[in-house]
């Protein structure tokens, strides 16, 4: 009987858990996952495992070194989004970053280290007037949706880029280093693009410390508000 439970719990454990295995378009998803989308590693892909500690290198792209099958084409000002399988089962706020690929690098195999994401969208928690905040749909907009998409600014520069979402799960970070997070990077290329400088820039590890604001979510006293970790948003 203990080994029946243990089971059940490792099996309701890995369904909690999710990935972001496919890149969405305009509202069309790709007919396959892990085509644009870096494959993450077996803890993620297979396993539907996240990263905790900030100062990982996989908090950057979650493993995801092989190059994508594909590159996915998007125009500047479209509407770009990723597919949580099973859904995003735990509340906190996600976010997307970009990174310009140097003109001289190869989008297969440069990696996104340094000082070159900047944030182009965070689906956050809901304001709550000064009310409590709590860990449900009317305060986390992303929480069990099955997919989160994200308006690219018209400005941004053409060109190819790393696209890396996360989504930080806080239900476990009532002290510092129990933020979650599932993550994934797709390789994309911009046409049409604009003049814009995207900006703040910031690197992954690097981004975020442990004991951010951002990053805990105290049981006790209950919070008013909220700001997602790392730099504000760039809307061109």
């Amino acid at each position: 009987m203990h080994i029946i439970a243990a089971l059940l719990l490792t099996a309701a454990t890995v369904q909690a858990h999710y990935k972001f295995p496919r890149l969405i378009i305009n509202g069309v998803p790709e007919s396959a996952d892990w085509l644009a989308v870096r494959r993450t590693k077996v803890t993620n892909s297979r396993d539907n495992g996240g990263v905790s500690d900030v100062n990982s290198q996989d908090i950057r792209c979650f493993g995801g070194t092989t190059p994508g099958k594909a590159t996915a084409t998007i125009s500047a000002g479209d509407t770009l989004g990723f597919v949580a399988s099973s859904g995003i089962m735990h509340f906190g706020p996600a976010q997307l970053f970009m990174a310009r690929v140097p003109d001289d690098k190869d989008i297969n195999t440069w990696d996104g280290a340094g000082n070159v994401w900047f944030k182009v969208g965070s689906i956050s928690a809901v304001d709550g007037g000064g009310k409590a905040l709590s860990g449900n749909e009317a305060t986390w907009p992303a929480y069990h949706k099955t997919q989160v998409n994200f308006k690219i600014p018209a400005s941004l520069p053409s060109g190819n880029y790393l696209a890396r979402v996360e989504s930080i799960a806080l239900h476990l970070a009532q002290r510092a280093g129990g933020a979650q997070f599932y993550l994934a990077c797709a390789q994309v290329s911009v046409t049409g693009g604009g003049n814009g400088t995207p900006g703040p820039l910031v690197a992954f590890p690097g981004a975020y410390k442990s004991n951010d604001p951002g990053l805990i979510w105290p049981n006790s006293p209950a919070r008013t508000s909220y700001t997602a970790p790392g730099p504000e948003v760039w809307e061109g």
